[in-house]
C-alpha cells in the first residue's frame, strides 16, 4: 500500500482499537447501549460537521441522502449498540477480536455485489486463516452459557454490518469529501438512534471515568475514526480497508489486560495469533486502484 494508506491504516487500527476498552468502562458504569451510541453520533457529528463547513464541502451531499441514510444504518446505528450490549455479557478484548469477522463478510458478499474485492490466492488463504482464530476463539473460550453466546451473536453481527458499510461508501460515497459524509451519516445515525436512546435514558450522570471513556469515543475514536477510515477506503478498497479490524484486536487485548486487567483464555491467544497471521497474508500482494486520489480538501487543524 502507499505510503499514506499505512499511515491511515495505523491510525485507524489505534483509534479502533480502544474502544472496546471504553466501551466496556461505560457500560459497566450503567449506561444503556443506545444512549451510549447516540452521544457518539451526536458528538462526532458535531465536530466533523464544524470541519466539513469550515472547508466548504458541505455542498458535495446534496443529492446523496438514501445512500447517506443507509451506510448510517448499516455502518453506524445498528452496530454501535450492538457492540455495546455485547460488552455487557462478553470481555472487551474478546468482542475486539470477533470482529475481525468483518473481512470474511466481504468475501463473501463479493461474490455476488462487487467483483473487484472478492478474494482469491492468497487473499483468500488469509480470509480462511482469519476465520479460523475466530472459529478457534469461539470454540473453546465461550462457554456456552447464554449471555456469552448472546455477546458472540451481537459481534458477529456488528462484524457482518461493517462489511456492508465500507462497500456502500466505496461504491456511492467514496467521492465525497470524508468530513461531509461521516458527518452527515452520524447526524442521521443521530436521528435513527434517537427513539431508542428516549426509551431508555441512562438513570444516573456518568461517572469520571465513564464520562472521560464517552468523550473520547465519540472525539477520537468515532469522529477522528470514521474520518481517517473513508480515507482509507478511498485509497485501497473496502476489502483491504477492513482487513484493519484484524490489527484493531491486538490494540484491544493489550488495552483490556493493562486497564481491566482481563486474562484472555487459551482460544483467544490461538484465535488472535491465527487472525494476525490471516492479516499478513490478506494484505500482501497487488492493491486495487484508489478510488479517489484524496479528500476535496485537506484536512486543517
Amino acid at each position: 500500500m502507499s505510503p499514506r494508506a499505512w499511515i491511515a491504516f495505523a491510525v485507524v487500527a489505534l483509534l479502533w482499537g480502544f474502544p472496546y476498552l471504553l466501551i466496556k468502562v461505560v457500560v459497566d458504569d450503567g449506561m444503556p447501549p443506545a444512549a451510549l451510541a447516540w452521544v457518539r453520533a451526536v458528538l462526532g457529528a458535531a465536530v466533523l460537521l464544524a470541519l466539513a463547513w469550515r472547508a466548504g464541502t458541505l455542498s458535495g451531499l446534496r443529492g446523496r441522502l438514501p445512500w447517506l441514510a443507509a451506510f448510517a444504518a448499516i455502518e453506524i446505528a445498528v452496530p454501535l449498540p450492538l457492540i455495546a450490549m455485547a460488552e455487557q455479557h462478553v470481555d472487551s478484548s474478546l468482542a475486539a477480536i470477533l470482529i475481525a469477522a468483518a473481512p470474511l463478510f466481504v468475501a463473501l458478499l463479493a461474490l455476488r455485489f462487487d467483483a473487484s474485492e472478492r478474494a482469491g490466492g492468497q487473499r483468500l488463504l488469509g480470509l480462511i486463516v482469519g476465520l479460523a482464530g475466530v472459529a478457534a476463539l469461539v470454540g473453546i473460550d465461550v462457554s456456552g452459557q447464554p449471555d456469552e453466546l448472546f455477546g458472540a451473536a451481537a459481534i458477529l453481527g456488528a462484524a457482518f454490518c461493517y462489511a456492508v458499510g465500507p462497500m456502500i461508501l466505496k461504491r456511492h460515497l467514496a467521492d465525497l469529501d470524508t468530513r461531509a459524509s461521516m458527518g452527515a451519516s452520524l447526524v442521521l445515525a443521530a436521528l435513527m438512534l434517537t427513539p431508542f436512546a428516549a426509551i431508555d435514558p441512562p438513570s444516573a450522570m456518568p461517572s469520571p471515568s465513564a464520562l472521560f471513556s464517552l468523550l473520547a469515543l465519540a472525539f477520537l475514536c468515532t469522529a477522528a475514526g470514521l474520518a481517517v477510515f473513508g480515507m482509507l477506503i478511498a485509497e485501497v478498497g473496502a476489502g483491504r480497508a477492513v482487513v484493519v479490524t484484524y490489527i484493531c484486536p491486538l490494540v484491544a487485548v493489550a488495552a483490556g489486560m493493562l486497564v481491566l486487567d482481563e486474562r484472555p483464555g487459551p482460544g483467544a491467544l490461538l484465535g488472535l495469533a491465527l487472525i494476525l497471521l490471516g492479516s499478513w497474508l490478506s494484505t500482501r500482494g497487488p492493491v486495487a486502484q484508489p478510488i479517489v486520489r484524496e479528500c476535496e480538501s485537506p484536512p486543517r487543524p
